[in-house]
C-alpha cells in the first residue's frame, strides 16, 4: 500500500491523504473529461449527408467532406443534413369541385439538393419537413382537388396525381427540395357519396345485364326463325313428293291392265314413269 496516498486517522482507520484524493478521485474525473473531449472533437459525415460546421449558432464551414471531420469541442458542432431520397406519408382532407369531401392517403418521395442544404438549414432549420414540405403538400392537394368533381378524381386519377406533383414542386423548389415521386395510395369519400356510387354501379350493372339478356333473346328468336323457315321448306318439298306418289298409286289401283287403244303426243300420263 502506498503510504503517500493513505494515512490512519485517530481511530486507526485508513483514509485518503490530500495527494491520495487527487490521484484516486480528481485524476479519473480529469481523464474521463479528456476522453469525452477527445471524442467530441470529431464527427463522422456519412454518404448521402452534407455536413455544416456551426459555431455559436453561426455556420462557419459548408465544405465538410464525407468521413471524419474535426471540430472544437463545446464550441463548435457539426450539423448533418440528409440529402438522400426520403419518404413521407400523410392523410389530407379536401373538397372536390362538386363539394364532396375527399380523404386522401399520400406518399411523397423527396430529397434536399446538395447545393441548397446550407441555405435550407440557415432559413428553416432541420425540421424542414414539418415546416415546409407537409404544409405545401396539403395546400397543393386542396387546390388540385377543387378543380375536379369527385367522379373525375377517380376516373382521372393519374392526371390528378401528376398535377399534384407539379403543384407541390412549384411550392418547395425555391427551398432546394426536389419531389422525386408522388402517389395517391387511397381515396375515401363520405358515407353518403360512397353509397350513391355503389347504387349507381348496381344500376349500371342491371342495365348491362338487361342489354345482354335482350341480345340473347334476339339471337334465340333469329335462330328459331331460321329453323322455322327450314322446316317449312322441308314440309313443302315433302308435301309435293307425297302428292305425286299418291296420284301414281291411285292410277295403278284403277288401271285394268289395258293400254289405251289410241294415244298421241298430248297424253296426260307417261305410262313408263308410272310403272317405275
Amino acid at each position: 500500500m502506498n503510504n503517500n496516498l493513505y494515512e490512519k486517522d485517530k481511530y486507526g482507520d485508513l483514509k485518503l491523504t490530500k495527494k491520495g484524493f487527487k490521484v484516486c478521485v480528481i485524476l479519473p474525473i480529469i481523464l474521463l473529461f479528456a476522453i469525452i473531449t477527445l471524442f467530441s472533437s470529431f464527427k463522422t459525415i456519412k454518404s448521402g449527408e452534407v455536413g455544416l460546421k456551426v459555431r455559436f449558432g453561426k455556420i462557419t464551414d459548408t465544405s465538410l467532406n464525407e468521413g471524419l471531420n474535426l471540430k472544437i469541442p463545446y464550441i463548435e458542432k457539426i450539423v448533418k443534413v440528409n440529402i438522400k431520397v426520403q419518404k413521407t406519408e400523410l392523410k389530407t382532407e379536401s373538397s372536390s369541385k362538386d363539394l364532396q369531401v375527399i380523404t386522401t392517403l399520400l406518399a411523397v418521395n423527396y430529397n434536399v439538393q446538395k447545393q441548397s442544404a446550407t441555405t435550407l438549414y440557415k432559413n428553416v432549420g432541420k425540421d424542414y419537413e414539418k415546416t415546409i414540405l407537409i404544409p405545401a403538400i396539403q395546400e397543393s392537394i386542396k387546390a388540385v382537388m377543387s378543380s375536379f368533381t369527385a367522379e373525375e378524381v377517380i376516373t382521372k386519377r393519374n392526371q390528378v396525381s401528376d398535377l399534384c406533383l407539379e403543384e407541390i414542386q412549384s411550392k418547395v423548389e425555391k427551398y432546394g427540395i426536389n419531389i422525386d415521386d408522388f402517389n395517391i395510395i387511397d381515396l375515401d369519400f363520405s358515407a353518403e357519396y360512397s353509397k350513391a356510387i355503389e347504387e349507381k354501379q348496381v344500376a349500371e350493372q342491371k342495365v348491362l345485364t338487361a342489354k345482354q339478356e335482350l341480345e340473347r333473346e334476339k339471337i334465340e328468336a333469329e335462330k328459331k326463325l331460321v329453323k322455322a323457315k327450314a322446316e317449312k321448306e322441308a314440309n313443302e318439298l315433302k308435301q309435293k313428293t307425297l302428292t305425286d306418289n299418291i296420284i301414281k298409286e291411285k292410277f295403278i289401283e284403277k288401271w285394268n291392265g289395258e293400254l289405251p287403244k289410241a294415244t298421241n303426243g298430248n297424253a296426260i300420263f307417261n305410262l313408263d314413269s308410272l310403272l317405275k
